[in-house]
């Protein structure tokens, strides 16, 4: 199967506000460059995706304590460089189809804790929604561009 006949892996996206509409982003693990990405992941078979997304977010960042305040109507995509294609997700998928969420973080900072069972971040913190397509890695921009008129469509 050549890179551009895999199919795109589908995934699941919180985009985590505080009170004063910052976003939550993660210092990723195996890429600690200086960029960063909300939590996100896969969905498992016969998952449904908001449970999908509530799982990796407890997964990724403990949290627990927040309310939902919509579902991004559309799905965001993007495909992986071909430096990563055939390396990430065993080879089996040449991108990602993403559901993102937008939720209202209800808890105390001290909720948040990414030394998890299987980390996949080794820090957090709150930025600005305008600086989330900067943090992003490059293949990732489009979708973090997306996000951001989605959550400014939804906090104004």
């Amino acid at each position: 199967m050549t890179n551009s006949s895999l199919p795109l892996r589908i995934g699941v996206g919180a985009i985590v506000l505080n009170q004063h509409d910052k976003v939550l982003v993660g210092k990723r693990k195996d890429n600690p460059i200086d960029k960063w990405q909300m939590p996100q992941g896969g969905v498992d078979k016969d998952e449904d995706l908001y449970s999908a997304m509530r799982r990796e977010l407890y997964e990724e960042t403990s949290i627990k304590s927040f309310k939902c305040i919509r579902e991004i109507e559309k799905w965001l995509t993007y495909e992986l460089p071909e430096n990563l294609k055939g390396k990430i997700w065993k080879g089996k998928f040449r991108g990602q189809k993403q559901k993102w969420y937008i939720l209202r973080f209800t808890g105390d900072d001290k909720e948040i804790n990414v030394k998890t069972k299987n980390p996949e971040f080794i820090d957090w913190k709150w930025i600005k929604i305008e600086e989330l397509p900067q943090s992003i890695v490059d293949f990732k921009k489009k979708v973090y561009e997306d996000l951001v008129e989605e959550i400014n469509k939804t906090i104004d």
